[in-house]
């Protein structure tokens, strides 16, 4: 009798845990539930090419409020230090809908996106706004969708201010960075790049410069109009490009 309660025991035992087993969220939705985003070279052992969405507001040193729709950039900084160490991916496709967020956090992620070893290509679609506009720009090639728009507005605070003259310094030396990145990292002359960020006649709207598609192509500051499939094909290209290069240097 004791045998069969210790077997029943067991058998109970062993059916509550695969049951918990079962009720635990696998890596792949645990990784989307709490990052909103999946790693693609996970889904397919094939693919080289890691993707990188970047969407709702850029979330920096404050915490946005639970309803807004944020990319946190301390989820996104370990990701491109894993990339950028990843042998298997040879390749990153950044995919920007956002309507920017905090200027340091999106100055750092373009940084780490243009010191990256492996070939780059971001493309806009919806929205590449504010500092949305050096990430985009912060790869080795950039396409935005057709309808998609990007605004140009002078840097932004909110919250409280001490000291006129030191907080307008402050600023204005932070706009340098934000104009000195951007027109390193694209073809956009740094004039051209000023004029619609001070834009008199948006200005007093306080929206700035809205540039669409075709527009932000023709005044160089994204290098293509395309979609998803010339974005992986140019990718694909910068990949093949690269592993040519590294063949002559053996040689």
């Amino acid at each position: 009798m004791d045998e069969e309660m210790i077997q029943f025991d067991e058998e109970n035992n062993e059916d509550q845990e695969s049951q918990k087993e079962e009720d635990k969220p696998s890596g792949l939705i645990e990784k989307i539930q709490q990052l909103g985003q999946t790693n693609i070279p996970q889904l397919s052992q094939d693919s080289k090419i890691h993707c990188l969405t970047i969407v709702g507001q850029i979330e920096g040193h404050m915490q946005l409020p639970p309803h807004n729709k944020t990319t946190k950039y301390e989820h996104l900084i370990p990701q491109i230090a894993a990339i950028e160490q990843n042998p298997k991916i040879e390749g990153l496709l950044v995919i920007l809908n956002t309507v920017g967020g905090d200027v340091e956090a999106g100055l750092a992620i373009s940084e780490m996106l243009a010191s990256l070893s492996k070939p780059t290509v971001s493309l806009v679609l919806g929205g590449g706004h504010s500092i949305g506009v050096p990430i985009a720009v912060s790869c080795d090639y950039s396409f935005i969708a057709e309808t998609a728009t990007m605004t140009i507005h002078p840097i932004r605070l909110t919250g409280l201010v001490i000291g006129v003259p030191q907080t307008f310094e402050y600023m204005d030396k932070m706009q340098e960075r934000v104009v000195n990145f951007v027109t390193k990292h694209s073809n956009i002359p740094e004039d051209t790049f000023k004029e619609l960020m001070f834009a008199k006649g948006n200005l007093t709207r306080d929206i700035g410069t809205n540039v669409v598609g075709k527009d932000a192509v023709e005044k160089g500051l994204i290098h293509e109009v395309g979609g998803i499939g010339q974005a992986m094909k140019k990718l694909n290209e910068l990949i093949d490009l690269r592993k040519e290069k590294e063949e002559v240097i053996v040689q």
